[in-house]
């Protein structure tokens, strides 16, 4: 049986990054092949002829298989597998016989002789088959003893086909080596005719597709699985904001007067991308003893866990505010609420209690931003007693500060993400505070918001954020 053949020819490899260009240069390629590529009338009586259109037609076969995937790495699939390919796009072209494991070692060939019952097998296939040379070649009949019984009736139809009809052979099977390996080989082949038209042999190469195949399905494994965990993602984020637009309040903020003495808005900022439901949280609530709670607060993480925590302590803290518990104590019973529940939590929050009738500001924080006090157009923040973040710490207690607020003073509490990436360099609290002017124009709370959503809503955040304005009416 005559060697493989190689194109001999130099090569440039692909840029690293670059899917089009490895596209571009597969079907460069392809072309390349497709060209050196005998046509059958040529290769009728000649077995060389033969041998290397049928190496040609694989190597097409195998280019295309490589440009499916290329199509598939261009719509979204890792860089690392464009790498990968293009060390092995430049080792195929470079020095394809010397490269292990590459398309050609894995072909082998084989011919049956039907007039003499002569059988001549490649070196490359007693490889493929795991056979011992010494054993010698495998006759038609004896080809389905070391074949998968559920691919055995696929390859009689193909070898009966060719035999009777005369039609070529294209198609895959299954078999188990003598060391117990199994092996995927696609096999390709067609009749030699005799003087009068009569089948005189079968000659096929067989091309181990086992590590294809192998890569393909785990490939499809992983589609399947990614679609899986994106359906699961989906419906996570759907149950998240669920629950989360069922325990807050209404997003674009509270109707005018919804206090008796202080003019009260809010408003919630999803994440930039849209897809993240996290846990911050804002909220009021008007108390029988005339008093208004304020609080604004956040759980880290996002997701349903995260959302089912803000449920619990929101409801937690609505109870216990009714129940006249003050902010201080109020903070130090979430925490221990977050440290006793059966799901581990964090979370930062302020809670603030206005007794109308002293305009007295009662107020607690726990690991979160302190409100802001706007008054005679300067803003500033108020001094925070101390506090530690809910759930990080058991047996915490925290401090309760008292603040004296004056008719149109306003407040403003918001969520650490509100600010953020500036925060840290605290430019994000003199955005805020260089609002003051536009706040002292502004005719309610809502138009603060505003203000607010405008100079920080369009800027770049990895979570959701909230915000609060409470005016003192006079």
């Amino acid at each position: 049986m005559p060697s493989h053949v190689f194109a001999d020819r130099p090569a440039q490899p692909p840029e690293r990054g670059d899917v089009d260009a490895l596209i571009t240069r597969t079907r460069r390629l392809r072309g390349d092949v497709d060209a050196v590529r005998p046509d059958g009338a040529s290769t009728e009586d000649d077995p060389q002829g033969r041998w290397r259109r049928a190496l040609c037609d694989l190597a097409l076969h195998h280019l295309d298989d490589l440009g499916a995937h290329l199509g598939q790495l261009k719509e979204g699939l890792s860089q690392e597998a464009a790498d990968a390919f293009a060390d092995e796009l430049a080792g195929y072209e470079a020095d394809g016989a010397a490269r292990t494991g590459s398309l050609l070692g894995r072909v082998g060939s084989a011919e049956w002789n039907l007039l003499t019952d002569e059988v001549s097998w490649s070196d490359e296939l007693y490889r493929i088959l795991g056979r011992d040379p010494r054993s010698g070649p495998m006759s038609l009949d004896e080809m389905p003893s070391v074949v998968f019984a559920e691919d055995q009736p696929l390859l009689t139809t193909m070898v009966t086909d060719c035999l009777v009809d005369g039609r070529p052979i294209d198609g895959e099977f299954r078999l188990v080596r003598p060391d117990g390996r199994v092996r995927t080989v696609h096999m390709m082949g067609e009749p030699v005719l005799d003087a009068a038209g009569y089948t005189a042999s079968m000659w096929a190469v067989l091309r181990d597709v086992s590590e294809l195949r192998r890569s393909q399905r785990a490939v499809r494994e992983t589609r399947d699985w990614l679609q899986r965990q994106q359906h699961v993602e989906r419906t996570e984020r759907r149950l998240a904001a669920a629950m989360q637009e069922a325990v807050l309040p209404p997003r674009t903020g509270f109707p005018a007067g919804g206090a008796a003495s202080l003019d009260i808005a809010a408003h919630y900022l999803p994440s930039s991308n849209g897809t993240l439901v996290g846990g911050d949280w804002y909220d009021t609530l008007q108390l029988p003893s005339g008093e208004t709670i304020l609080g604004v607060g956040e759980m880290t993480g996002h997701g349903v866990s995260t959302t089912s925590a803000m449920a619990m302590l929101l409801g937690a803290l609505r109870g216990m505010a009714v129940a006249g518990i003050r902010p201080g104590p109020l903070m130090t019973h979430l925490n221990q609420l977050l440290e006793a529940s059966a799901q581990p939590a964090l979370g930062s929050a302020v809670c603030c209690s206005y007794a109308p009738s002293t305009r007295t500001l009662s107020w607690a924080q726990a690991g979160h931003p302190a409100p802001l006090l706007f008054r005679d157009g300067t803003g500033q923040a108020l001094d925070a007693p101390d506090g530690v973040l809910l759930g990080a710490t058991g047996g915490a207690v925290y401090e309760q500060a008292e603040v004296a607020l004056q008719p149109g003073d306003l407040l403003v509490l918001h969520t650490d993400g509100l600010t953020r990436p500036s925060a840290a360099s605290e430019v994000g609290a003199g955005r805020l505070t260089a609002l003051a002017a536009r706040f002292a124009r502004a005719e309610d709370a809502s138009e603060c918001v505003r203000a607010m959503v405008e100079e920080f809503g369009a800027q770049e955040r990895k979570g959701d954020a909230c915000v609060m304005v409470a005016r003192v009416k006079g």
